[in-house]
């Protein structure tokens, strides 16, 4: 998978060469994903972005539903793209999970607002909340949804820190939802790769 720091038709695989680089390298991206995932409390899980994983969810994407022209692999490119981090800031797909459908449709009505309650905070300095769901308006007076995307802006002083090796908190202060953890040191070395 070529990493360009810039996804375009031109540098994803066709759907035959994607197809023979799957067979060799899914357990590598699978490996990657689970690296760049953080559980938070027993319901919250992040999934950290990065180029190789929207770029793998838009090839997969194109190989599931047989895109193959332009028009269609642009779209799939739009979809995604916006989601890789940009050297200043964390991305994420939040997914509320439940496991239980009755138990899913109650909390995710006493959950509204969670994606804004999200947090990073860098070793000595101030918490950053999560920009969430740029793209469209995922709840409503009801409910949240099941799965947001998010954003977190580091300073230029919060990413040296990370790159130096500085823990991160990774935490939810909602009221129905209070956590918090520590980023793990290996997924907080694949997270400091985001950063310029």
């Amino acid at each position: 998978m070529q990493l360009t720091g810039n996804i375009t038709p031109d540098n994803l695989m066709s759907l035959e060469a994607y197809t023979k680089w799957r067979k060799l390298h899914k357990p590598g991206i699978m490996a990657h994903r689970k690296l760049r995932s953080a559980v938070l409390g027993e319901h919250l899980n992040l999934q950290f972005e990065s180029e190789s994983t929207i770029r793998y969810q838009i090839q997969e994407m194109l190989r599931i539903e047989k895109i193959f022209e332009e028009e269609g692999i642009q779209q799939e490119i739009d979809a995604y793209a916006s989601l890789v981090p940009d050297g200043s800031n964390w991305k994420a797909t939040l997914m509320i999970e439940y496991t239980d459908i009755h138990e899913r449709k109650r909390e995710l009505a006493r959950l509204i607002g969670v994606e804004d309650r999200l947090f990073v905070e860098v070793e000595g300095h101030a918490r950053v909340y999560a920009i969430a769901d740029e793209d469209l308006d995922r709840e409503n007076a009801e409910k949240t949804s099941a799965v947001h995307f998010v954003r977190f802006e580091l300073t230029p002083a919060m990413r040296a820190s990370v790159k130096a090796g500085g823990a991160v908190k990774l935490g939810c202060d909602h009221t129905h939802y209070p956590a918090h953890m520590q980023i793990p040191p290996e997924t907080l070395a694949s997270l400091a790769g985001d950063l310029r």
